[in-house]
């Protein structure tokens, strides 16, 4: 079972960037795709990111233009750069696999802990 961990969250003035970094604890090629999910407080868990080996991607309509993910097998490592932010991005950030693009989004055995985001003037 592949662990995850992510970094790279905080606070961010509105219009601010972060990179988020998901570092598994296994070779991720196998996986066919991982995403990044985020979750605000009173709402459900939503898919915001994905991309597949091949390097496809999709996005949420509300962080088109905005976000992009991006993989590096060798490292074991999944990003998410976040430009543009909006205090509505205020969640916390969690990576995991993929198995379809609507919720629940698959089966999961676990998640990491994921990286809080707070966007705030």
């Amino acid at each position: 079972q592949v662990q995850l961990v992510e970094s790279g969250g905080g606070l961010v003035q509105p219009g601010g960037s972060l990179r988020l970094s998901c570092a598994a604890s296994r070779s991720i090629v196998s996986i066919n795709i991982m995403g990044w999910y985020r979750q605000a407080p009173g709402k459900q868990r939503e898919l915001v990111a994905a991309i597949t080996k091949a390097g496809r991607t999709n996005f949420a309509d509300s962080v088109k233009g905005r976000f992009t993910i991006s993989r590096d097998n060798a490292k074991n490592t999944v990003y998410l750069q976040m430009n543009s932010l909006k205090p509505e991005d205020t969640a916390v950030y969690y990576c995991n696999k993929v198995e379809r693009l609507v919720y629940p989004y698959g089966d999961f055995r676990s998640w990491g802990q994921g990286t809080q985001v707070t966007v705030s003037s």
